[in-house]
Formats: C-alpha cells, sequence, structure tokens
C-alpha cells in the first residue's frame, strides 16, 4: 500500500521558512563590504628621509635618500615629497638614517630662516680640525682669537648657536662652522679670520 505523508504543521513550516530567511540574510551581510571597506582609507604623505646615517656638509646623492610615509598632519614642516629635489643639496648638519631631511637641515635659505630679527649666519673656520669635529649642529660655543704673539685668547662670540658644522677629512668645509651672532660680533669675526686663529669651547649648558 502506498505510504501515506502526514501534512507538515503550518507552525514547523513557519520555523523552516524563518531559518532559512535568517540564513540568506547572514550571507548576504557576510559578503556586504563593511564601513572601512567603504571608506577611503586615508592617503599617507610621501616624506624623504635619509636612506642610512649621514655626516654634515655631505653632498646628498640618490642613494642617500628614501622615502618615507606620514599619516596626515604628521610629518614635520619643511619636508619634500620628491628625491630628486634633494639630490645635490649639502647637510648643515648630521641626520641618522630615516629622519625626515626638513629644509633646516640643509645649507640654504631655510637653514636661517629661523633666525631672530638682529642676527645673521656668520662663517667661522677653526684651525684645529679635532676640535671642529666635536662640534655638532644645535651646539653652544664660545669663539676665541688668538693674535700671532698673543698670550691669550680673546672671546669673540660667547654663547654663539651653530647652525651647521662642516665635514671632515678633505672635504672643503671641514673645520667651517656657521654660527648665528649679531651684525657686529659677525664683523669683528670676519676681521679676526683674517689675521687670528680661530677656535671654540663647548660652555656649560
Amino acid at each position: 500500500m502506498p505510504r501515506i505523508r502526514r501534512p507538515r504543521s503550518p507552525a514547523l513550516l513557519a520555523r523552516r521558512a524563518a531559518a532559512a530567511l535568517l540564513a540568506a540574510v547572514a550571507l548576504v551581510m557576510a559578503l556586504r563590504p563593511g564601513p572601512a571597506a567603504d571608506a577611503a582609507a586615508p592617503q599617507l604623505q610621501p616624506v624623504v628621509v635619509a636612506a642610512r646615517s649621514l655626516d654634515a656638509g655631505r653632498a646628498l646623492a640618490a642613494a642617500d635618500l628614501a622615502l618615507g610615509h606620514y599619516p596626515p598632519g604628521t610629518a614635520p614642516g619643511g619636508v619634500v615629497a620628491e628625491p630628486d629635489l634633494l639630490v645635490g643639496r649639502v647637510l648643515a648638519g648630521a641626520v641618522r638614517a630615516g629622519e625626515p631631511i626638513t629644509d633646516t637641515r640643509l645649507v640654504g635659505p631655510g637653514l636661517t630662516s629661523l633666525l631672530p630679527d638682529g642676527q645673521v649666519a656668520a662663517p667661522v673656520r677653526l684651525a684645529d680640525l679635532a676640535v671642529a669635529g666635536l662640534v655638532r649642529t644645535g651646539d653652544r660655543v664660545d669663539v676665541l682669537a688668538t693674535e700671532p704673539g698673543a698670550g691669550r685668547a680673546e672671546t669673540l662670540a660667547p654663547g654663539a648657536r651653530v647652525l651647521a658644522a662642516g665635514g671632515s677629512g678633505d672635504d672643503p668645509t671641514a673645520g667651517l662652522l656657521l654660527v648665528a651672532v649679531d651684525d657686529a660680533t659677525a664683523a669683528r669675526l670676519a676681521a679676526a679670520a683674517t689675521t687670528a686663529t680661530l677656535t671654540v669651547s663647548l660652555p656649560p649648558p
């Protein structure tokens, strides 16, 4: 005899339909991109950084530079986004690997842009390269001059801030400092450079 199937109850059919509907909704939600995917990711700002640690006075080559990426609004001022813009520029101070290269790190207008009114950047070439090698950008130094035959040194520029320190060895900038002084002191330094031996001492902080 043919088997007679019992009719399913309306409640059972309703539960199965609801379960199927919930499964379909869950599948659609899983495949739909979330809010994070819908929103455009913030564009990182490209910033030229030092590819390795570099000494002051170095003329930058392409191999010295790399690109870093900073979240919007976090990069320091005075940076550039293309390494080609910095090739050939000369470093005013030493930089570490990964450090952004700003305009105040370079010999040029950016170096003196933060000078207070009444101050200028004056060059000082030291006779002793070993002493020059101890000075770093940002140091405060006393610039001393010793005239031939004089028994003592005269302090020409006390507490001058070093804007840039030259290179070492055979570098043409070896022994050269750029210091922030007033106009009158700059004139004294220029006059003393023609006859006197210049050196510096580092006063206590």
